[in-house]
């Protein structure tokens, strides 16, 4: 049924198209608020979405901007949009394609909560006018853009309002049967393009307009998938676990691994997923992926577990640095494979250029890597820490293991938490963070200097950073567990992390689901804070379950914060999840 609604959809968007004269340009109605005017833009008539849409669709399209600043969707709202000359506009122009975007005003106090009630059946009615002047239009309805925590009603209610429209559009599209596409999750983790935490910049509204573009012709850029596949790569071994990708609309994609096939479709919004599994352990096959105009394979695929080693500088600590480094010599292990996720620009104390700032501005943190195989280099350059651990498990269980190690050194735990639940749990630590008492003064003030020769405030340290930079582009990474080295960097505020490990935990399973979570505890030093920090770690433990602790506070060394005996760590760590996990 799933198949047939897509195949009938992605048919939807071809039909505009071809009842129209092929002189005629196909008519792209844009129905909106001040986000879709271009409100805030210094050149709104060149940079609002409409009309960098046209640029990008061609003279084959007539784009028309109908956006009214302030206006409703709500009729009793108080500024409706159909009453407005926009509308009257929009219904003149009769568009075979018609963009709307509305909401984001009702979330006023004077509308959603004396109207909400009203919300889908006014939507619907907007839809059913506009159809009946163009019964052959295609329709897209926005989920709509954030709202910033920024904005000064955020915590009063607007936060909870934008959330109930944005299931009220579900209930529209659903109603309706229109296409539903996302200006919420393309901005949503770039907040400084928001500047007043509601209208676009430039830079936003070209997102948005991308947006409508690919759902418009269904070009999503081919067949795609997620940046931690390349040959070498572990998947699961055992269970049932997806395979996830991107394609042009309509596009139909085969999926061949460990003897077994699998087909599917990309939607009308270019996603495509199949079940695969489950399969039996396996040192090496090859993973084929193909549309009809292009082929994906990868090989030397090995079938086992997956374990994301994270955390700040003692999970990042290389074997190389540590006291057992001569243990790289004679690490050659094919069936040990490596994703080691190492960082554009570290945070030393240095000033990164201009260039650096505006590339951490959009979350390109992480370099591009590949899966390797455990050889002597290779394990060289990875976690002490990541190594042993997973030579452990390797040493008992005898099968394929894969470690993906993102740590970043001296980071912060708050920059590890997504920023739904930030906002929702602990919004405090949001504000204004370079000044921000609830953040370490010492990852503050390193950050200031990292960023002191450019224009932005985004930093590893800064909360939610590491989340939206190196955890979501793992999300679909059917990963077994996690291990977690972390907590120098928030060793001054033991009631703030009290309050953000639980949520760092949540954030990461509502990513990779219920997946056990093994940390190491603060080792032994001269810092008066950490005995009470290694306390408060042993009471966490029962805050969640699946969580395990690996005492590390026999291992540390008296003036330095990194010590280099990291092999008894990973061990540790190997023991706890071959106790709880595996056996």
């Amino acid at each position: 049924m799933k198949r047939v609604l897509a195949l009938l959809l992605i048919l939807q968007m071809t039909l505009p198209l071809a009842a129209r004269k092929s002189h005629e340009p196909v008519k792209v109605s844009c129905v909106g608020n001040s986000i879709t005017y271009g409100m805030k833009l210094q050149n709104r008539e060149q940079d609002c979405y409409p009309a960098q849409l046209q640029r990008m669709l061609g003279s084959g399209y007539e784009v028309g901007n109908f956006g009214k600043s302030g206006a409703t969707l709500l009729r009793k709202g108080h500024r409706p949009y159909m009453e407005q000359e926009e509308f009257r506009k929009a219904m003149d122009f009769a568009g075979d394609i018609v963009v709307i975007h509305l909401g984001i005003n009702d979330t006023d106090p004077r509308d959603w909560p004396y109207f909400s009630v009203d919300f889908v059946g006014d939507y619907l009615a907007l839809i059913d006018s506009l159809k009946s002047v163009n019964p052959k239009a295609r329709f897209l309805v926005a989920k709509m853009t954030p709202i910033g925590y920024t904005h000064p009603r955020f915590l009063t209610g607007t936060k909870q309002y934008h959330g109930e429209i944005q299931e009220a559009i579900r209930e529209v599209v659903k109603q309706s049967g229109a296409q539903y596409i996302d200006f919420y999750e393309p901005l949503y983790h770039f907040p400084w393009m928001l500047p007043d935490a509601v209208h676009p910049n430039a830079e936003g509204a070209t997102m948005l307009a991308r947006e409508v573009y690919c759902a418009i012709t269904g070009d999503y850029g081919g067949l795609q998938l997620p940046l931690w596949y390349s040959d070498n790569m572990v998947l699961p071994r055992g269970k049932v676990f997806n395979i996830n990708g991107s394609a042009d609309a309509g596009e139909r994609v085969t999926i061949k691994i460990a003897g077994r096939k699998y087909k599917t479709m990309a939607d009308a919004n270019g996603r495509w997923s199949v079940a695969a599994g489950p399969f039996p352990p396996m040192m090496a096959t090859t993973l084929t992926v193909k549309t009809k105009t292009k082929t994906l394979q990868y090989r030397n695929v090995a079938l086992g577990d997956i374990w994301l080693c994270s955390g700040q500088s003692n999970m990042e600590f290389e074997l190389k640095q540590s006291s057992t480094a001569a243990d790289a010599a004679s690490a050659k292990d094919s069936g040990l494979r490596l994703f080691d996720m190492k960082c554009n620009w570290r945070t030393d104390n240095v000033a990164w250029k201009a260039t650096a700032v505006d590339s951490v501005q959009h979350l390109q943190y992480f370099r591009k890597t590949k899966w390797e195989q455990c050889t002597p280099e290779t394990a060289a350059e990875f976690s002490a820490i990541g190594y042993y651990f997973g030579k452990t498990l390797r040493d008992s269980l005898k099968v394929p293991i894969g470690l993906i190690c993102n740590a970043v050194g001296g980071s912060t735990a708050e920059s590890w938490v997504d920023r739904e639940l930030l906002e929702t749990k602990d919004p405090e630590i949001l504000a204004d963070w370079l000044n921000n008492e609830l953040i370490m003064e010492w990852a503050r003030g390193r950050a200031r200097f990292n960023l002191s020769a450019g224009e932005g405030e985004r930093h590893p340290y800064e909360p939610c950073y590491l989340w939206e930079a190196g955890i979501l582009p793992l999300k679909d990474c059917p990963i077994t567990g996690v291990i977690w080295y972390q907590g120098e960097s928030n060793a001054e505020n033991l009631p703030s992390y009290e309050k953000l490990f639980p949520l760092l935990v949540d954030s990461w399973r509502s990513v990779f689901g219920p997946v056990p979570f093994y940390y190491c505890q603060l080792s032994e030093m001269n810092r008066p804070t950490w005995p009470a920090f290694r306390d408060l770690q042993q009471k966490l433990l029962a805050v969640r379950p699946g969580l395990g602790m690996a005492v590390t506070k026999d291992l540390g060394e008296w003036e330095e914060v990194h010590y280099r005996n990291k092999r008894p760590a990973g061990e540790r760590l190997g023991a706890i999840a071959l106790k709880n996990l595996y056996f």
